[in-house]
């Protein structure tokens, strides 16, 4: 072909071009796109590259000089928050993702999702690893093979196969790293019901494995670091987040293990939450948003982000239900194994004998009262009520030991307290500190531990059909035939089945209807 000769001389003269450029790219994205996200990306030599996502959550970056297997994560800041390990003040939102192998000289996707850092999740613990931010941290990239995702992406593509086919995708071959995600296409679609964290290590406090519920909070796995997932039901997260938006008014749950939602695996356990919703009219506009977590105390339930995803849906007019205590006694330093991490994390110190906040010296949220008034602080700035709750009481009597084994004077006595002894740097009684914290905050209270002390007393023939004492043998719940704890043999004397959360369910109703301050919410309840 010929060219004008302009043409010619500017050709002639321009440099040889060099290799196409390796490309990596993808989409950070939870429920929806992360903008701004630091992206980090480590090689199996351990060079590592950064980026941030642009304002859809996309990024792009060459790589070259980078040889797979790779590791990526990202990062984002909330607030102050700088690490996505530590549970003793606020975690950054963290993701990773994992590459085995890379096209030269062309477009390479890797996406970093709830998924992928699941993936990640179960990798790293085949390898060792307490989870996949300490494979982000401290692992190497050259133990990385496809053997070690071939579990992992089958428990993937098992627990979504529905809403992988149901959003046009094939369940088969899905793989949440390289499948396109843009907003309203398939994988995007499912990744909007999505709610995502990671769990507390007990011995170390560092953040755990990878943990996924659907919208409305259901487990979809995260019990343990490895195995099946639970199916996700993806018409009915979508309807769960639908109402949530829509809702009249929402209550968020802000609990522990004895209020949270369960994995169908372990039926008949429930916490009183699971099935709160029952407790109000089909028309009244109210949606019970149970985020409470199993091991979380008023502290570290917020310093772990799980008050921060309930809390995206709090609006003018809704109400955050507190009842947190049970895991905030875990103060004893002395305590083997996980002593120190439980002080670092979870502890929070009652007021003492006079009614005044304890804490260690330039520490005040390690106050129970003051870890109490984050949440009232929290929700009035966002227009909503807060109300306190004391936490359900175990069936313990005066000794600490399991009540009704002795006699007639052998009943259920609050436990909720600590004594000074070794191990213990305060003493004092949480249930108090609720009350004070209630009154000096003007906070509607419900005092859920005398209504469940007074049901446990009144149930002392059969309250292990309440608390949780699974027959082993029963074929209806294959789970507690290798529990050794929660089994009529050794009845769990903290956490409900069924029948139990129902009543307490029903216990928390009443005790609304006889709140003055909650009369606008008890006339949304069943008759």
């Amino acid at each position: 072909m010929q060219y004008p000769l302009g043409l010619s001389v500017l050709f002639c003269c321009l440099p040889v071009m060099a290799n196409a450029a390796t490309i990596l790219e993808g989409a950070v994205f939870a429920d929806a796109p992360l903008a701004g996200a630091l992206v980090t990306v480590t090689d199996s030599s351990g060079k590592r590259l950064t980026t941030k996502t642009r304002s859809d959550g996309r990024y792009s970056l060459a790589v070259n000089a980078l040889t797979p297997p790779l590791t990526l994560s990202t990062f984002q800041s909330t607030g102050t928050a700088q690490s996505c390990l530590r549970s003793d003040e606020p975690r950054a939102r963290c993701m990773a993702s994992l590459l085995l192998t890379l096209q030269k000289e062309r477009r390479n996707t890797a996406n970093i999702t709830p998924f992928t850092d699941r993936l990640v999740s179960e990798v790293a613990g085949q390898l060792g690893y307490i989870g996949p931010q300490q494979w982000v941290e401290r692992g190497d990239n050259r133990k990385l093979n496809a053997g070690l995702l071939a579990g992992p992406l089958a428990n993937f593509r098992h627990g979504m196969a529905d809403a992988l086919r149901l959003s046009g995708l094939n369940a088969k071959t899905a793989d949440p790293v390289q499948t396109p995600i843009r907003t309203g296409n398939g994988m995007a679609r499912i990744l909007s019901v999505i709610n995502h964290n990671r769990n507390y290590d007990n011995n170390s406090g560092e953040a755990g494995g990878t943990v996924l519920t659907d919208s409305a909070f259901r487990p979809i796995v995260g019990l343990q670091n490895s195995g099946p997932w639970e199916p996700l039901d993806l018409p009915r997260a979508l309807r769960d987040r639908q109402a949530i938006s829509s809702a009249k008014t929402r209550i968020l749950l802000v609990s522990d293990s004895t209020a949270a939602t369960y994995e169908v695996a372990r039926l008949p356990r429930m916490g009183w939450g699971q099935v709160f919703q029952q407790a109000f009219r089909a028309d009244s506009g109210v949606v019970v948003l149970n985020g409470a977590r199993s091991g979380r105390s008023s502290r570290d339930f917020y310093n772990e982000g799980w008050y921060q995803q309930m809390a995206r849906d709090l609006r003018p007019g809704d109400y955050v239900f507190i009842a947190h205590g049970h895991n905030d006694q875990n103060c004893d330093g002395d305590k083997a194994v996980r002593g120190a991490a439980d002080v670092q994390n979870l502890c929070t110190y009652s007021n003492d004998a006079s009614g005044n906040p304890q804490f260690p010296p330039g520490e005040p949220l390690l106050s129970f009262q003051h870890s109490l008034e984050r949440y009232i602080t929290l929700a009035r700035a966002t227009g909503a009520t807060p109300v306190l709750l004391t936490p359900t009481t175990r069936v313990k009597n005066r000794t600490g030991k399991t009540a009704f084994q002795q006699d007639a004077d052998d009943v259920v006595v609050s436990s909720h307290y600590t004594v000074k002894k070794p191990g213990y740097r305060f003493a004092g009684n949480y249930i108090d500190t609720i009350k004070q914290t209630a009154h000096r905050n003007h906070v509607p209270l419900i005092d859920l531990e005398k209504a469940t002390i007074d049901f446990a007393n009144a149930h002392a023939s059969d309250w292990m059909d309440y608390w949780l004492a699974v027959d082993a043998s029963d074929p209806r719940y294959p789970w507690y035939k290798t529990q050794t704890s929660g089994i009529r043999s050794n009845p769990d004397t903290t956490h409900f089945q069924q029948q139990g959360a129902e009543a307490v369910a029903s216990m928390v109703a009443d005790l609304i209807r006889t709140t003055p301050e909650l009369t606008s919410l008890a006339d949304t309840l069943k008759p």
